[in-house]
């Protein structure tokens, strides 16, 4: 599907706001098992915009929680899944017919530095990477996680247009973010606009060309993306 979205007359944080509130009235189904403190899809592969990683430092900073700025760092020695392309790079690949790269990525490497017992320790700003993570039956019982097609379209969707709010900015896994937002000032100069040289860990994240929308969800889709365009 084309896009028309832009997000010009919003704040970027404003607008992932907006996302948020979108997903959690719209796109959640009522059957979900998940709630906080529920862990097995909580590894170290979780990825994210500059965006998300921005507020994330923030909190661990205003909220006292500098152990965790430990935590990330005792964790910058373990493999961990390293993105070669964004989600809206995925979607241009997709809509030149070209082949998706393959990428390495297992659960088994370990779980996110920012859980505790189980706990997310900055569950109220958890990127949206791990908010989509949801699913009708308990993993941790059955060993998997039950997500409907359509449900996995949308969180593709949301995923798309939380990039492009971000569009410029950098992208990477949680803890190259954080490794790098939580030193040298990187934090301040984001917060006020400025990006420092990027790490050869992390990408550019990219404008949404194409919503990757397999047609036999498109007309079931229309209300959200319309949502997304305008103020709830």
């Amino acid at each position: 599907m084309k896009n028309s979205f832009a997000p010009g007359a919003y704040r970027k944080e404003a607008m992932l706001d907006h996302i948020y509130r979108v997903y959690e009235k719209l796109a959640v189904p009522d059957n979900i098992a998940c709630k906080r403190g529920c862990s097995p899809c909580c590894t170290c592969n979780v990825t994210l915009t500059g965006l998300e990683a921005v507020r994330i430092a923030g909190y661990i900073l205003t909220e006292g929680k500098t152990e965790l700025i430990d935590a990330v760092k005792a964790a910058s020695g373990r493999k961990r899944f390293q993105p070669g392309f964004t989600t809206n790079q995925m979607a241009d690949f997709f809509m030149r017919g070209e082949d998706i790269p393959e990428e390495e990525i297992d659960p088994a490497w370990g779980v996110c530095p920012l859980l505790e017992n189980d706990e997310c320790m900055v569950y109220p700003v958890r990127p949206f990477g791990c908010r989509c993570m949801i699913s009708a039956v308990n993993c941790r019982e059955t060993g998997y996680a039950d997500m409907t097609e359509f449900t996995a379209a949308v969180n593709m969707v949301f995923l798309q247009y939380i990039e492009h709010v971000d569009a410029g900015g950098y992208f990477g896994n949680l803890t190259d973010m954080l490794l790098y937002l939580l030193e040298n000032g990187n934090l301040e100069n984001c917060c006020e606009g400025i990006q420092g040289n990027r790490p050869e860990n992390l990408i550019v994240s990219q404008p949404l060309h194409f919503l990757m929308v397999p047609p036999e969800f498109r007309e079931k889709i229309r209300p959200i993306l319309q949502a997304l365009e305008h103020p709830l």
